[in-house]
């Protein structure tokens, strides 16, 4: 691989920046809050898909449905994740040789995943089961979800998710690092917004197009509820294929790329912008 100038990209990211987390945190925050409130409609309407099974129909209604909730839980995941990511991203660095650098970015995505989900998971439970009509309201689903099954079932399918989110996670982030690492030698300067948009709207509908089938078993765990239709991830995948063959594994992949797509889009739009603004502020202090 062709080495970037020094002080440009990653061998930036190599030098010591004590605020680096707190910035991540903030941006990161504020990136997962504008693509949840923008893009939440067509994750429902991925979700429903998903969950439709045999010749069920698909309800139109309520795309919004769970949209408070999931913003109240989403801030503080996406903050953790890059809050963490960023970090770990530099640490790494240090440690590989420039010509492995994808593979810091591959473990620093896994890591950022794996801390948020804590808070990702019974976020993304709350929300899928409002998003089928379950409940009305995240307070009560969250009541009545904990009521019913105690609070294992705020982590209802949690393998599953870091099975999809893990890959996912360390996939999008890398493609999008390594890309921006390819434009940045073409280019033989610092990208432009509009350029790390659609860099992350690449990452993210190809990562999000790879782990369909992995989404769609963590949707089926994640909104059973007390039915047990599924033992576990092993169970519901062969059950999945069994019972509708092995096109189930793809429902919902095209509103699922087009969400993420554009969601990568202004994810990384928005983080690196954010991310920009406040190492100026934090330079002029």
């Amino acid at each position: 691989m062709a080495r970037l100038p020094r002080g440009s990209g990653d061998n930036a990211a190599r030098s010591k920046r004590p605020r680096a987390g707190e910035e991540g945190a903030l941006a990161g925050g504020a990136a997962g809050v504008v693509v949840e409130t923008a893009l939440y409609p067509i994750d429902t309407i991925k979700t429903r898909l998903q969950a439709a099974q045999g010749g069920s129909k698909i309800q139109w209604k309520g795309l919004y449905a769970g949209l408070a909730g999931n913003i109240v839980g989403v801030l503080p995941a996406s903050a953790i994740f890059v809050g963490v990511y960023e970090p770990a991203k530099r640490k790494l660095l240090e440690i590989f040789p420039e010509n492995l650098s994808a593979i810091a970015h591959l473990t620093a995505g896994a890591i950022g995943g794996a801390a948020s989900s804590l808070i990702r998971v019974p976020t993304e439970v709350v929300k899928q089961r409002m998003q089928m009509s379950q409940f009305k309201t995240a307070p009560d689903a969250v009541r009545r979800i904990v009521a019913k099954e105690g609070i294992k079932g705020l982590y209802a399918g949690y393998g599953s998710f870091l099975l999809r989110d893990l890959p996912f996670d360390a996939i999008q982030f890398c493609i999008y690092e390594q890309l921006r690492i390819g434009y940045r030698l073409t280019a033989k300067r610092e990208l432009k917004d509009a350029e790390n948009a659609i860099i992350g709207a690449f990452a993210g509908a190809i990562t999000g197009a790879l782990t369909t089938p992995l989404d769609v078993m963590k949707t089926r765990l994640m909104i059973q509820g007390q039915a047990n239709q599924y033992r576990g991830f092993i169970d519901c995948a062969q059950t999945i294929m069994r019972e509708e063959g092995a096109g189930a594994f793809l429902k919902g992949i095209e509103p699922r790329v087009l969400w993420i797509g554009i969601g990568g889009s202004i994810f990384f739009g928005v983080l690196e912008k954010t991310k920009s603004i406040l190492a100026e502020r934090n330079i002029r202090r």
